[in-house]
């Protein structure tokens, strides 16, 4: 494993309302940041603030990368140090197109390898969406280096749903389905690989704003298409194609007992309008984990950027009992 890392400032740069690398610029920038390779792929991440007490934003599908994050980085480092991550497939890490390098397991050692490049012994995990499913994983592989464990909208199939049987080995014919049937290019029927090389904008624009349920989600929509468009299809066929590689969706016992075994304390946040991850999943998932519920209502799926307020505050409320230290007062004004 090499790690390479670099420091930046913490401050935006002064005038101009562009970054580094030609990226909007931000409200606060990582006080360093760095590569680590795992399996010949590089991963890139970013630290903000310091102290040994870290909260590690986990990557989510490879649609997207670090950046949906933003809402909660500045707010966050002002009371904890913040960890985050471009999962395999997008942003600054490698667009790897192995299958297998995109298994849960993998995906949580690719996070265990930036834990210990960037000197994190412990940290409260926080994960999206299918991040879920790499948290899970990263709690049974080392569960003494998670203090905590917070799910928004977790991909956690434990009901039917659209994707939960998109992931099913007798749908994989959806994969397959001839290009010239355009017509079926319908809600979840988007999900195939001839939609996603042909019209791979037009999925990327779908999915971001079926994930944006509340009202005036505009510049939010823009933001995810952006993401989704810094990665490309076939990068992101290769997360869906594992089964060809020997794969296959984890079961309901096995998801019980990932859950079960969680020894840490558990905060599942969900929005009564998630088109994405059925919140019946979320309820599903605190039952089994013995957690804490967060209902956000009319939110969707991207809760944590367009209800950012709540959420940080009820992550900043979770991570400060799991560090084991007095509470931050709520202030008055």
């Amino acid at each position: 494993m090499n790690t390479i890392t670099e420091t930046a400032g913490a401050d935006a740069p002064a005038g101009g309302s562009i970054g580094r690398d030609g990226e909007q610029s931000r409200a606060r920038y990582p006080d360093a940041e760095g590569f680590v390779e795992r399996e010949g792929e590089r991963l890139f991440y970013e630290v903000y603030g310091e102290g040994e007490e870290t909260i590690f934003l986990l990557p989510t599908w490879s649609l997207f990368h670090s950046r949906h994050w933003k809402m909660q980085i500045p707010y966050l480092a002002r009371h904890f140090r913040v960890l985050t991550m471009d999962g395999l497939g997008n942003g600054r890490s490698d667009h790897c197109r192995d299958p297998r390098r995109y298994r849960a397991a993998e995906l949580a050692r690719d996070c265990l390898a930036v834990m210990d490049a960037s000197e994190t012994e412990r940290a409260v995990a926080v994960s999206l969406s299918t991040g879920a499913q790499y948290q899970l994983e990263l709690a049974r592989l080392a569960p003494e280096r998670v203090l905590g464990a917070a799910f928004i909208g977790p991909l956690f199939p434990y009901t039917p749903s659209p994707i939960w049987l998109m992931r099913m080995p007798g749908f994989s014919w959806i994969f397959r389905r001839p290009p010239h049937i355009r017509q079926l290019y319908r809600w979840w029927a988007r999900y195939n690989v001839a939609h996603w090389r042909e019209e791979y904008p037009a999925f990327a624009e779908w999915f971001v704003s079926r994930a944006f349920q509340e009202p005036h989600s505009t510049k939010a929509i823009e933001d995810g298409v952006g993401w989704a468009l810094d990665t490309d299809p076939e990068t992101l066929i290769a997360t869906y194609l594992d089964e060809r590689a020997g794969g296959r969706p984890i079961g309901r016992p096995a998801l019980r007992a990932q859950a079960r075994n969680l020894n840490c304390p558990v905060l599942v946040v969900s929005g009564t309008r998630d088109k994405i991850t059925p919140p019946r999943d979320a309820r599903a998932l605190t039952r089994l984990a013995g957690g804490r519920l967060e209902v956000v209502t009319g939110s969707g799926h991207f809760l944590h950027a367009r209800k950012p307020v709540r959420f940080n505050l009820a992550l900043r409320d979770f991570s400060e009992d799991a560090f084991g230290r007095e509470r931050t007062p709520l202030d008055p004004t």
